[in-house]
């Protein structure tokens, strides 16, 4: 932290990114209140491809309630430019119109990317490269949080205007504040998943399907019936993709079960990948 606000003298707007998915929750209000209350502020929601349309105006007016204006949807891994061509000229036009800009005839821009870990910094940049500068990859990455290493490198992203952009790595703590919010953070990847386990993240999320009402795993992984009871769920998975275990026994004789932590990683899998149709987790923060 103490590394980006020796940066602030040069910044001239910050770039939070994080997941569309989960647009209220994780967000870290120290780093809000540290880093964005002192110069322009644009919310990045990326990977709005996971979420239906129809909801990111709801998003955004339930994001104005608290005070945050800039908000922008973005897809990084689009074949079309995917929301992510507005962020330049958003930026500039926030920079120009800020009371604190006074640098009459400036060219050159810095901005400042922070979010928690696995948003998709890392791809935002590189896209805003490919876009503007039509060069490849500037920056490692990966689906384990965290993986951007270098502190605070600068990146040129766009040549007119002259921008250039400090990448943090992802080290800005999320903000958990009840275990629903770590589960929610975990099955987006911004927690890794050993943390929390991967049976408990699968029974919640059993939990938060069948509460909206989204049967679809039914199908999907050939269950005879919805059901409330992970253990089921995780029964049938194993079953249906020959998902099994060799444990030695007392009596030294080798048995066969149901390899459930396995077929746990695969029913995540299942929703991060989609399968489930395109889904809010924080829905029922909407009002």
């Amino acid at each position: 932290m103490l590394q980006m606000q020796a940066k602030l003298a040069v910044v001239d707007c910050i770039l939070e990114v994080h997941d569309a998915r989960i647009p209220f929750s994780g967000r870290n209000p120290k780093f809000y209140s540290m880093l964005t209350a002192v110069k322009p502020h644009i919310l990045v929601l990326n990977k709005s491809d996971l979420i239906e349309p129809s909801l990111k105006k709801k998003i955004t007016v339930e994001l104005q309630k608290v005070n945050i204006h800039n908000v922008l949807f973005t897809d990084c891994k689009a074949s079309a430019k995917g929301g992510v061509s507005k962020v330049v000229p958003t930026a500039v036009d926030l920079i120009k119109n800020s009371e604190n800009y006074n640098r009459e005839n400036a060219r050159n821009f810095s901005l400042m990317v922070i979010g928690i870990p696995n948003v998709g910094k890392s791809s935002l940049i590189n896209r805003l490269r490919n876009i503007h500068l039509k060069r490849k990859k500037a920056s490692a990455v990966g689906a384990t949080p965290g993986i951007t290493k270098s502190v605070l490198e600068k990146i040129k992203i766009c040549d007119d205007p002259s921008i250039y952009l400090f990448d943090t790595p992802g080290v800005v703590e999320p903000n958990i504040k009840n275990i629903e919010v770590g589960l929610k953070l975990a099955l987006c990847r911004n927690l890794k998943d050993n943390l929390i386990g991967e049976e408990l993240m699968a029974d919640y999320l059993l939990y938060w399907l069948n509460k909206h009402k989204n049967f679809t795993y039914v199908k999907y992984f050939n269950l005879p019936e919805a059901t409330d009871d992970i253990r089921v769920v995780l029964f049938y998975i194993a079953k249906g993709q020959n998902l099994v275990k060799n444990i030695r026994n007392n009596k030294g004789t080798v048995q066969q079960y149901p390899d459930i932590l396995t077929s746990a990683m695969h029913f995540i899998a299942a929703f991060r990948e989609g399968k489930f149709g395109k889904l809010l987790l924080d829905i029922d923060l909407l009002n």
